[in-house]
Parts: C-alpha cells; structure tokens; sequence
C-alpha cells in the first residue's frame, strides 16, 4: 500500500478569513512502480507529490496537467511563472522493493478566483469502456477489465474532483456516430457531459528467464471522448498510453474488480491514468460555463436543474438568456441563445435543483422552459 507524508512545512502569509486557502511550502512524498527506468519512475512519483499537495492546499488541480512536460527534464529544482505553483526542490530520492520515492518541497499560492471556484460543478456520465480487440484480454481473462475502470473513472470524479459530479454510468453504447442518441441519455441522466472510451492494447511482452519468473510488461493503452450532453457533438479527446508490470501467472484468471488486482503494479498503473483523466478535463473542461436550465415555473418562482450537490447556494445571483431555434437557409435547425436583463436570485436549494425568485417581476413571464442562465461572479 502506498504511504504518503503529507505536512505544512511553514507558513509565508496568514489571512483572517479561514474560508481562503493560504500560500505555503508543502513537504510530500510521492510513490511510483519501477517499470521500465528509475526515469520514468522518478517522473510519476514527482507528479504524484505535486498532485497530494496541490490537493491538500485548495489550490486549482487542474493547472497540474500543463506542468507534467515540465517535469521531466529531471532537475532538483524547478521554478514557475504565471501558475499557483511557484516552485519545487526535490530533496530526496530513493528506492526500495521496486518503488521509487520521491520528497519533495512545493511552494503553492492558491487563487481565489480559479474556474473551480466561480464555476458550479458541471455533472459527467461515464459510458463503459470497450474492448477494441477482446482476444488481447486472453491473458488473464480481463474481459470485463474496461467495465471496471470506468467505475473507478466514476468514483475519481465523483470523490476528488474540484470542479465535476458524476451522475454514474452508463450501459448505452456512447459513440459519435449517434448524437441524438447522446442527448437524450444526457436528458434522462442530467448530465451535462458524456465520457466514452476504448481501450485499444493490452497486448503483453514476456522476458523468459530460466532461474527466475518469467517477467510480463504489459500495455495499457485508452482513447477517451468527452461529448456535449446539449449537443452531442464531441469537445474533446485524448489517448494515454501506459505498460508496467503483470505479476499473475499467464494461465491465471484475475478478478479485475478485486482489491488483489487494483493494489498491483498493473493495477496502480491504471489507477495513476485515470488520475490523469481527471486532471485533464480539469485543465480542459472545467472553464466552459455552466448554464442552470429552467426545468419548472410556477408564478414569479422559478426551478433551475442544478442544486446543493453542483455548488449552488442560497443568495447566488444569475442572470437569464432566452433560447429558441430556427431553421436556416440551407433547411438546417439552428439553436440560439438572446441574452436578456432578467436577473434572479436563488431562494431555496435542493440536493439536484433549486428555486430562484426572478428581481424583476413585471419580466417573469417572459421566462420559457429550457431557458438557461449564468452565474454573476
């Protein structure tokens, strides 16, 4: 089991408000699996001590991501500009039983004013994840081995995203070819944003010894799609690919929703990839506006689809935009969104919806189904 030491070293600044989280130097210790070179190992341990400390100290997790290729020149010190964290020195460096340790001093100031902080959490539906050639899942009989990682993609979002809520999983296949079919699972779901994946190798190289075990290095390679639940349409994608070590047996069947396999190096290694999922949509997803949609009205009292579990409080001010559609010259439907002056003000909160009281009275009959508002920073 990974061991980790996380402490407030010192204290630069102090600030009278508790809520404000406070710059300072973060002592950690990070962990990695010794795969392929003490390198890449040192590389995946350092991202695992920035990740605990930007974590511990409130600051944007999702500015890790375009830090990670700074990282791998190796060096004792490193130092940043226009980023909340401003520096790291690495103090120590050791290995033992395969594991490589890094400690590391980070200096951290977090911002009061980053995406996580202004933005409600948007909600993401996780679709399984196929098996682009089921034959490399042989060994083992992992068959079931993408199933099972999108529901740990599902608790990653769920438990340590700053900015996401995830709403579950999905057994409907989730693919571009069907954007209608997308929008109406985000519509039954709530969900504002759809992930679907592939697993595209899983294909193992085998080091025979004659003394020793043999030695299996396995790959894990993933093409992941995020989709627009209001449109359908794809906003991004990615592929991460990874190998370590597989420490069964070849002939042996492994229980991939088993504690024994997500401790190994193999499972470790897929747990370290869906980390990085998560930092990614943080750094890629987590500034695109989330728009309240208005689901009931009743009088001058409206109820928006988002709620205490997506950030929403008591007093938040929005403000309203009309929607509607048209067909245009070609005979193809087009949406638009009319921004208006109707401002509102939230009255009462729920766990998934919340009832908004409109400030201009005289215009809350103007107010439609499916209109959608922003939040007043």
């Amino acid at each position: 089991m990974k061991k980790s030491l996380l402490t407030v070293f010192s204290t630069l600044c102090l600030n009278l408000f508790a809520n404000v989280a406070v710059a300072g130097w973060y002592e950690v210790t990070g962990t990695a699996s010794i795969v392929s070179s003490d390198e890449v190992a040192r590389l995946h341990a350092l991202e695992d001590a920035l990740y605990k400390a930007v974590s511990f100290s409130g600051a944007d997790i999702g500015s890790i991501s375009n830090l990670k290729p700074l990282l791998e020149s190796g060096r004792k010190e490193y130092q940043f500009t226009g980023n909340e964290v401003r520096y790291i020195l690495v103090e120590e460096e050791r290995k033992r039983s395969g594991v490589m340790f890094v400690r590391a001093r980070i200096d951290i100031y977090p911002s009061a004013t980053g995406c996580h902080v202004n933005q409600y959490k948007k909600t993401f539906l996780v679709g399984n994840i196929d098996l682009a050639s089921p034959q490399q899942a042989v060994m083992g009989q992992i068959y079931s081995v993408g199933d099972d990682f999108a529901n740990v993609i599902n608790r990653q979002l769920d438990q340590e995203s700053a900015s996401f809520i995830s709403v579950g999983t999905t057994d409907f296949e989730i693919s571009k070819r069907y954007p209608e079919r997308l929008k109406m699972i985000a519509e039954d779901t709530g969900a504002q944003y759809i992930i679907g994946g592939v697993i595209t190798d899983l294909t193992a190289t085998v080091e025979q010894n004659l003394i020793k075990d043999d030695v299996i290095n396995r790959q894990f390679a993933l093409e992941m799609t995020i989709f627009d639940g209001k449109t359908g349409n794809e906003v991004y994608n990615r592929n991460y690919r990874e190998v370590a070590r597989w420490p069964f047996p070849k002939t042996s069947q492994v229980d991939t929703k088993s504690a024994r396999f997500w401790a190994s190096t193999y499972g470790d290694m897929m747990l370290r990839v869906s980390r990085s999922i998560m930092l990614d949509l943080e750094s890629e997803v987590s500034c695109k506006i989330t728009l309240p949609e208005v689901v009931a009205k009743w009088g001058n009292t409206i109820t928006i689809d988002l709620g205490r579990i997506h950030g929403v409080e008591e007093g938040d001010k929005l403000q309203l935009w009309h929607t509607g559609s048209f067909i245009d010259q070609r005979g193809l439907p087009r949406n638009k969104v009319t921004e208006t002056d109707i401002t509102l003000t939230v009255s009462r909160v729920y766990e998934n919806e919340a009832e908004l009281s409109v400030d201009q009275a005289e215009l809350a009959g103007s107010i439609q189904i499916g209109d959608v508002m922003h939040k007043i920073l």
